[in-house]
């Protein structure tokens, strides 16, 4: 092997090593992709409601989401939710019909992995933090929980996946 064809291959090696490293980075820093799992629709039937929850992809830094339950055929209450990452960040935005005059509340992810996310804002009333916890690839729990009139509460939604 001639210099120039040994010079050329270690080129090669480095760049390699170089695009995986960027790559990994990427990855690292795109708390995003910990939520790929909820991608799909979600439902909950108790013997009062049933929770519907859906889940979208609107491109590599937002997530859309609507949650629903209802009562028979009434919808009891509504919410649209964005899931939107911002440099490095990732924050649960629900806007609920009915509260908080119309405006959406901000939660931030304060701790995820592969099958927990994790986002809280401790100024709002109820609730404080909202829990996603992937059981198994078509199961999850979703909790509300936090303190509501000097009481601690949680809330939990256990889903199957429908799609």
């Amino acid at each position: 092997m001639t210099l120039l064809h040994q010079f050329k291959l270690q080129l090669l090696i480095v760049l390699c090593i170089t695009s995986a490293h960027s790559i990994f980075g990427q990855q690292k820093n795109q708390p995003i992709t910990h939520a790929k799992w909820l991608i799909g629709s979600w439902k909950n039937q108790s013997a009062k409601t049933v929770d519907i929850e859906t889940w979208k992809k609107l491109n590599d830094s937002t997530f859309i989401g609507r949650s629903y339950s209802l009562t028979g055929a009434d919808t009891v209450s509504s919410e649209h939710i964005r899931m939107e990452q911002h440099k490095g960040q990732l924050y649960y935005i629900p806007t609920i019909k009915n509260q908080n005059d119309g405006k959406a509340v901000i939660f931030t992810l304060i701790s995820s992995d592969n099958k927990h996310l994790i986002f809280e804002n401790p100024e709002h009333d109820f609730p404080q933090k909202i829990t996603y916890t992937q059981i198994t690839n078509d199961s999850l729990v979703a909790e509300i929980s936090g303190t509501k009139k000097g009481r601690q509460k949680a809330i939990q939604f256990p889903m199957k996946r429908v799609r």
